[in-house]
């Protein structure tokens, strides 16, 4: 999880979290916490209760203009015209071949669009947006904002004592909140699989946020390395690793995310392409798999058939303290796909014998309707 450590930037929370005894990576950019307490104990506390994530490294936009949903779908296969006032939609910023620049998540304000995009890529994505949109649409990057997220099944019981209301909404819809009169952007999502939130709050007022979330006993501060984890049993592609500029929607076996009207209709960059993957089924494909053993296969490890040839390259992978196994995520061409096929891993010069399995690995436990809805 380590970068190299050239133009270091810090969080908001940098001081929050050494005083806390994380230790401190770099990554996308930032200096970010990797574990308190140990990722193994993270993980299944976030299972268990509520794990709050510093996520301020992410890109935080605003697009305001005319015909806004229509502007961004010619650089977003997703439908948000149809997309209702606080409602999210997740979805990607393409590249004209049809390849993944970004995964992303759009939400719909009112007159406005707000986009949280991934840290390490956000100045690249800032870049194609300028670039690629219209004149008439205006972009703010947020830089004076924080991003936490707030995730585990304890959750919605903890935020909502001190944020009244968001107990109120469903999965992938967001609203304007307020906490000791500061504002905040809730939205109930995030990247554990688990139920939660993720809010924008003024930078200043972040750490007094973090303070008096995990004043409840209930929530542990909770690092990168079991983040990772976590959405890894969750089967959420990570960009960088499991997803890039090679990538496709259909490769990466993503197209929940293109809707009827966009399949229909296409007019968004590398539709060709993309409707012809659709169509005819792309060369590869991403799959999950269960690794026999104890020992995790990584990224980089190649994948193989029976008879030893290679055919594809995991992307993610790991233990999975849920499960008490290792799990990894990776492309293979598409006839090896099939769940239940066997294939072979080869990591420095050592085999291990794998499974291909239907993803999530872990149910996600989203909340999607209220009671009596």
């Amino acid at each position: 999880m380590t970068e190299p450590t050239t133009n270091i930037q810090t969080l908001p929370l940098d001081a929050w979290h050494r005083a806390r005894g994380a230790r401190m990576v770099p990554f996308a950019g930032y200096d970010m916490p990797v574990q308190y307490d140990g990722i193994m104990a993270e993980h299944l506390w976030t299972r268990a209760h509520a794990g709050l994530f510093d996520v301020s490294h992410m890109g935080q936009l605003l697009f305001h203009g005319p015909d806004l949903d229509k502007a961004l779908e010619t650089l977003l296969p997703g439908d948000l015209q149809s997309l209702k006032d606080g409602r999210l939609r997740y979805s990607m910023l393409l590249g004209e071949d049809g390849g993944i620049i970004d995964d992303l998540m759009a939400t719909r304000r009112g007159d406005h669009f707000y986009l949280v995009v991934n840290g390490a890529t956000k100045a690249g994505d800032i870049e194609q947006f300028e670039r690629r949109l219209p004149r008439s649409v205006a972009m703010d990057h947020m830089k004076e904002q924080a991003l936490l997220a707030l995730q585990g099944p304890e959750a919605v019981a903890v935020l909502d004592m001190i944020v009244p209301g968001v107990a109120e909404l469903v999965f992938m819809q967001a609203d304007l909140f307020r906490w000791q009169d500061k504002p905040l952007w809730i939205s109930r999502s995030g990247y554990t699989g688990e139920d939660g939130y993720e809010i924008s709050v003024a930078s200043r007022d972040a750490a007094a946020l973090a303070d008096a979330l995990v004043a409840d006993d209930r929530v542990r501060p909770i690092g990168l390395g079991a983040r990772d984890s976590l959405r890894l049993e969750a089967g959420l592609p990570l960009y960088g690793h499991d997803l890039d500029g090679s990538t496709t929607p259909v490769m990466a076996d993503l197209l929940f995310a293109i809707g009827k009207r966009r399949r229909a209709e296409g007019g968004f960059a590398g539709a060709f392409r993309i409707l012809a993957e659709i169509d005819n089924g792309p060369l590869q494909k991403r799959i999950g798999l269960l690794v026999d053993g104890k020992q995790p296969v990584r990224e980089g490890a190649l994948i193989l058939d029976r008879e030893g040839n290679e055919v594809g390259r995991i992307t993610s992978g790991g233990h999975s303290p849920t499960l008490g196994r290792p799990i990894a995520m990776g492309y293979v061409a598409t006839a090896l796909a099939q769940p239940g096929s066997f294939l072979k891993l080869e990591q420095r010069g050592k085999l291990f014998q794998a499974q291909v399995s239907p993803m999530p690995f872990v149910p996600h436990r989203y909340f999607r309707k209220l009671q009596g809805a």
